[in-house]
């Protein structure tokens, strides 16, 4: 990192669709899904209450990617802490352009109720994911919040 400068996202949201997964031969993986935040506010001339959205592409890789694929679904509240990246592509003749980020520690903040999966019994508290190095990943059961 140069002196003097940092590339950190944080966000809060609520994802979009489900965690599409890409495989590739010597065992990695990328996730990509999309979260929505929102925020709030009261037009001073109307009175009324207005909420604008936005929405964000996420990257997650290899373990990190697969415990996403495995616990999160449309709806469901993450923290998310990563990086801006942008990206551009040229299809059929036009440059394509897209801002991504690309996750570091990730936080389920939706709990997952009556699940019948084998092997999904998540707690009923926060399961926090901290990916290091991209290659590894720990789920930290015992979060201060």
């Amino acid at each position: 990192m140069a002196a003097g400068t940092i590339n950190k996202v944080i966000l809060i949201g609520n994802l979009g669709d489900t965690v599409k997964m890409h495989y590739f031969d010597d065992k990695n993986s990328v996730g990509r899904f999309p979260i929505a935040t929102s925020e709030s506010y009261t037009n001073k001339t109307t009175g009324e209450k207005v909420t604008t959205t936005d929405w964000h592409n996420i990257v997650v890789r290899n373990k990190l990617a697969q415990i996403c694929e495995k616990y999160l679904t449309k709806g469901d509240k993450v923290y998310i802490e990563g990086k801006l990246k942008n990206r551009q592509w040229e299809q059929d003749g036009i440059k394509r352009y897209a801002t991504e980020i690309h996750v570091n520690e990730m936080t389920m903040l939706s709990t997952k109720k009556n699940s019948t999966t084998e092997n999904q019994n998540l707690p009923e508290e926060q399961v926090k994911t901290r990916l290091e190095n991209n290659n590894s990943s720990e789920i930290n059961n015992d979060l201060p919040f």
